[in-house]
């Protein structure tokens, strides 16, 4: 049984002398948050809109579940775009209901679901509210749970907490775990690779309208290794290079002497903590895995 939820093959999208995609495949598994990443222009958004049938592909296959998409299937996809498109003028409560019968509720389930949803975000007050009288960070709440009211089973969400303080942006990624766990698809698109470490099971980084890296997170980030460790020990210890490591910088902080190794190819990790453990007291030792962000800048600066 095929595990994707959602998979692009060979995409390819032209607009007049520009390739806005070339040859783009991605593999999206059930159940699971996908981060969908590439500097401004890569081609995201135009992938973005073709899965979510919003325009069409020159060539190449969009499937859902093994199948090849069909109209229909646009009532299983909420969609959160970066630029968002709300009605300024009209009443919140009034438009949310009217947006959700659009995706197929009828008014009655769209009015109790919204109810519910406005109660855990804290915004019932301002159901009656025109939406230009409420804060960005509420437009981005209403705006968010109109994407998800339908309970699609693919959710697609672009740059998602722009717009939210630290404190709504935890509540929103509390949300967005917690749709995952209920089954649902999700496809993530943003900037912040901080947030990409910390929800993302799945990326697909696109460049220059092409995938140059695609994979599980945590393979990705042991892919990108350099044989970097953190170290430390009492205050009073001081660490002696050997041939199995070089020592690349050291400081002290509070009473401990933190170093920074990189251990020497063909070294195992218990020969170096063996090797560490000859003269030293060993307070803590662990490997530096490297950020998604630093990986990002080393794969968008290698593709140019």
């Amino acid at each position: 049984m095929n595990d994707f939820f959602l998979e692009t093959q060979d995409v390819v999208k032209k607009f007049a002398n520009h390739t806005a995609l070339n040859g783009v495949s991605i593999q999206v598994p059930k159940g699971q948050i996908f981060g969908l990443l590439g500097p401004n222009g890569a081609g995201k958004t135009t992938l973005i809109r073709i899965i979510n049938l919003i325009t069409a592909a020159d060539s190449g296959k969009v499937l859902f579940n093994g199948r090849p998409t069909l109209p229909e299937d646009v009532y299983n996809i909420g969609y959160l775009p970066e630029e968002r498109g709300l009605y300024k003028k009209m009443k919140v409560g009034e438009q949310a209901i009217y947006l959700a019968q659009l995706k197929g509720l009828s008014k009655h389930d769209a009015k109790q679901r919204l109810k519910e949803w406005f109660e855990k975000f804290d915004i019932m007050p301002w159901w009656n509210k025109r939406l230009e009288e409420l804060s960005k960070g509420m437009q981005q709440k209403v705006q968010f749970i109109i994407t998800v009211l339908h309970d699609p089973q693919l959710i697609i969400l672009d740059e998602p907490f722009s717009g939210f303080d630290p404190v709504n942006a935890e509540m929103l990624k509390h949300e967005i775990l917690e749709l995952k766990n209920q089954g649902h698809t999700i496809i993530f698109s943003t900037h912040n690779m901080g947030s990409v470490e910390e929800i993302c099971d799945n990326i697909a980084l696109i460049n220059h309208s092409e995938v140059v890296l695609q994979g599980e997170v945590n393979n990705i980030r042991k892919q990108f290794k350099t044989n970097s460790y953190k170290l430390e020990l009492p205050d009073a210890e001081i660490l002696v290079e050997s041939p199995l490591f070089e020592i690349i910088s050291e400081s002290v902080y509070d009473k401990k002497h933190q170093y920074l190794l990189r251990k020497h190819d063909k070294i195992s990790n218990s020969q170096l903590l063996a090797e560490l453990a000859k003269n030293n007291e060993i307070l803590s030792f662990a490997e530096c895995l490297p950020s998604m962000h630093e990986i990002f800048i080393q794969t968008v600066e290698g593709n140019k």
